[in-house]
């Protein structure tokens, strides 16, 4: 995200006249952030570029201090950044979608999947997976992507659907096998690597987006703008070529589109986390 956020903004300060900072406001699953965007003054000069947390923690905690709909100004999508299904290379004999499936029927809640934590996009695609596949998995949350890797590295559990920006060094060296995506197209990034609908699950579907958001009230003519410098930016080669490097997949939206795709997200993953009674706090 942080990645994204500073390609996006050197860029989009040419375009708009002035300069855009930063600024880090990690926790929560991010709702430290969106806490303070939500709370700022509606006049074009606070954004956020926030990941499916929009649409999951609502459902997640059992307390938001904001309303993911009511509190924010949709503005565009940015990118989708795939989840890949992955394993360790040197102990694990499981080279596809089926033969987690069959191991995972035969050995009923002992096969385990690491997390960067309760409630991540990591943690929902186990859970839809097993759902889907009608598979008993453990899931071992981990505090953050790097220790989870780490011990999926070192043996200490079996698969881990981690983003594909952190576990691409990983299957380049060989230490990680990459045996399908979540998406519901192939990854650019992996090719190769065949979709999880497509390898025996057909109809599953985790696709991690990123997308910006301002507060509340904004007027349109300013909404529009930053849309448009947005959007602009993402056509420059440099910002295509830094998408690639990460493994995301450019989007680019309407206010609208964004606005309808939050509302069938929340849809979505409200049922599955309600009916699998997953919480983060």
């Amino acid at each position: 995200m942080d990645g994204i956020a500073r390609v996006l903004s050197e860029r989009m300060a040419r375009s708009l006249g002035q300069p855009l900072v930063v600024e880090n406001r990690a926790g929560a699953g991010g709702n430290i952030g969106a806490d303070a965007v939500a709370k700022s003054a509606p006049d074009g000069y606070t954004m956020m570029i926030v990941a499916n947390g929009m649409a999951v923690n609502k459902f997640l905690y059992a307390k938001l201090s904001y309303d993911p709909v009511k509190n924010f100004t949709p503005v565009s999508l940015i990118a989708v950044v795939p989840n890949v299904l992955v394993t360790n290379a040197a102990q694990s004999k499981d080279k596809t979608v089926a033969s987690v499936i069959e191991r995972a029927k035969a050995k009923p809640g002992k096969l385990t999947y690491a997390s960067a934590g309760s409630g991540t996009s990591i943690h929902l695609a186990g859970e839809l997976f097993a759902s889907m596949a009608h598979v008993d998995m453990l899931h071992v949350p981990y505090k953050g992507s790097g220790p989870a890797v780490t011990d999926l590295i070192g043996g200490q559990v079996d698969f881990m659907f981690d983003s594909i920006t952190s576990a691409m060094p990983h299957i380049q060296s060989g230490r990680l096998r990459a045996i399908a995506v979540t998406t519901a197209k192939r990854s650019s990034a992996l090719p190769d690597v065949p979709t999880i609908a497509e390898a025996g699950l057909p109809g599953y579907e985790l696709s991690p987006w990123f997308a910006v958001y301002m507060p509340a009230g904004v007027p349109a003519p300013i909404v529009s703008r930053i849309n448009a410098a947005l959007l602009e930016a993402m056509k420059l080669p440099e910002v295509k070529a830094r998408f690639a490097a990460i493994g995301a997949e450019p989007v680019g939206s309407t206010p609208l589109q964004l606005a309808q795709h939050l509302d069938a997200e929340m849809e979505k993953w409200g049922k599955i986390i309600q009916a699998r009674n997953i919480r983060a706090d």
